[in-house]
């Protein structure tokens, strides 16, 4: 009976050590939980600003640098202060620009521009190069031109797998005659994380899913990989239009 009775004692001692350790243990592992959290919520907080104030000030001083060589020395702010001012490289490279375009949209100016590009354009090597930049920057920065301001959603690469794509302008006369017989439009299907590289295509507009989001919010889709999602609004309607084309597919022509 006392056997017994000393092995139900030990039982309950064990099981009593058991507990009080694994409390302990809770106890211990709770303040360091906390302390991850808390890091982490303020890597989360912190590391978005961080990163943007690293990139604007790599972008000033880039200016910086690159005006720095055409100001007199006189002319330097540091030459009087002893001391870097950044950001006056970026405002003289507005105001210059900005006179520019001033001047641009002048006669004269107008004048000095087509005198310019008659110039370059006897130069064999910088021709192409020039006319190749010029229009991608027309395209880009003009208010007139169609530019990426629309996005739209393929079938690719693999049935029932739809991409983003960024659609343009129209293919030129001389592609469009050599095309099938239907509407077609220019498609860039930029890559992820990195946009800027993808595959460019004419692909027929009926093919297409053309969505009502922004091309900011398309680029951040793309360059999270998913994890930031445009707001709820524009989600529902994108599953929308996608259900909406699946069930195309799949009813009978």
């Amino acid at each position: 009976m006392s056997s017994e009775l000393e092995k139900s004692l030990t039982e309950t001692a064990k099981a009593l050590s058991l507990e009080v350790q694994a409390t302990a243990e809770a106890a211990e592992r709770r303040p360091m939980a906390r302390l991850r959290n808390y890091f982490l919520t303020g890597l989360v907080v912190a590391g978005p600003v961080a990163i943007t104030l690293y990139l604007t000030w790599a972008f000033v001083t880039w200016v910086d640098d690159l005006v720095r060589p055409f100001i007199p020395e006189p002319y330097r702010p540091e030459t009087y202060l002893n001391i870097y001012i950044p950001g006056y490289g970026l405002i003289i490279a507005f105001v210059v620009l900005t006179f520019l375009g001033f001047l641009t949209a002048n006669l004269v100016g107008r004048t000095l521009l087509e005198f310019g590009e008659k110039l370059l354009d006897r130069m064999p090597i910088v021709r192409p190069i020039y006319r190749t930049v010029k229009q991608i920057v027309e395209t880009l920065f003009s208010k007139r031109g169609s530019s990426f301001r629309t996005v739209a959603l393929v079938e690719f690469p693999a049935p029932r797998m739809w991409s983003l794509v960024f659609l343009s302008q129209p293919p030129s006369a001389d592609v469009s005659a050599r095309l099938p017989a239907t509407e077609h439009v220019s498609a860039f299907l930029p890559c992820t994380p990195n946009p800027t590289t993808g595959f460019f295509f004419y692909v027929p507009r009926k093919d297409l899913i053309e969505l009502d989001i922004t091309v900011e919010s398309a680029m951040t889709l793309l360059m999270s990989a998913g994890m930031v999602q445009p707001s709820d609004d524009q989600q529902k309607r994108l599953a929308a239009m996608a259900a909406a084309a699946q069930a195309a597919r799949a009813s009978p022509v």
